[in-house]
C-alpha cells in the first residue's frame, strides 16, 4: 500500500496483539492498511464524540483510538499512546 497522505502524527513502534495479527490473516490484510487509515486521521468506527476527541488529540499529543473492521467483520482497534511511543493493533477484548 502507498501511503498519498502525510501522516498527521508519529507512530512510534508498531505491534499488534495475537488475536489481531490472526484476524488480520484470516481476512488476508495486512496491517498497514489499517495503520495508513489511522495515521491519516480516518478514524474508522469510532463515535462522533471519539472522532473529536481524537482530532484535538493530534496537536495535544493524547491517546488516540480508531476502530476498523476486517473483511471477514472482525473489529480491531488501533491505539496510539499520548507519548506518541507506541501504536498497538488489538481486538477490543484483548485491551
Amino acid at each position: 500500500m502507498i501511503m498519498t497522505q502525510k501522516p498527521r502524527f508519529n507512530t512510534g513502534q508498531i505491534c499488534s496483539t495475537p488475536g489481531a495479527l490472526e484476524a488480520m490473516m484470516d481476512a488476508l490484510q495486512s496491517p498497514v492498511e489499517f495503520i495508513s487509515r489511522h495515521i491519516s486521521g480516518d478514524w474508522g468506527e469510532v463515535c462522533a464524540e471519539d472522532q473529536q476527541a481524537n482530532e484535538e488529540a493530534v496537536d495535544a499529543n493524547l491517546r488516540l483510538l480508531s476502530a476498523y473492521r476486517t473483511k471477514k467483520e472482525v473489529r480491531l482497534w488501533v491505539i496510539t499512546e499520548s507519548d506518541r511511543s507506541l501504536t498497538t493493533i488489538l481486538l477490543p477484548e484483548e485491551y
